[in-house]
């Protein structure tokens, strides 16, 4: 089991998230953060400190947001595990789904 960013996070990347993981797990993509699930080591330290409430525990996804987690494995396809992000910056690398879904403006 791991943590999943959601639809919250995308345009948003508050990054906030990124500077409390111990392991340093959090990706950067174009438009949203992802959790490396090999990497995270489910300390649940990013959760509380998402100020857009878009980060949950795998089987606590809400459902209008279940398709996030195949979206996150998606993003790690052809990064694989990096072994820590700061090693990777940020990447043009967001799944299809994220690409397609609609540019969120003015928040």
């Amino acid at each position: 089991m791991t943590y999943v960013i959601a639809e919250p996070c995308i345009d948003i990347k508050d990054k906030s998230c990124i500077e409390e993981c111990p392991v340093d797990c959090i990706y950067e993509g174009d438009r949203m953060l992802y959790i490396q699930p090999d990497e995270c080591v489910d300390c649940g330290a990013c959760e509380p400190v998402c100020p857009v409430e878009a980060i949950y525990y795998e089987d606590d996804v809400p459902s209008q947001w279940k398709e996030f987690g195949g979206a996150n494995g998606e993003f790690f396809v052809e990064l694989g595990s990096p072994g820590g992000a700061s090693k990777v910056g940020a990447t043009k690398n967001d799944p299809a789904m994220i690409k397609a879904m609609p540019v969120k403006s003015g928040e």
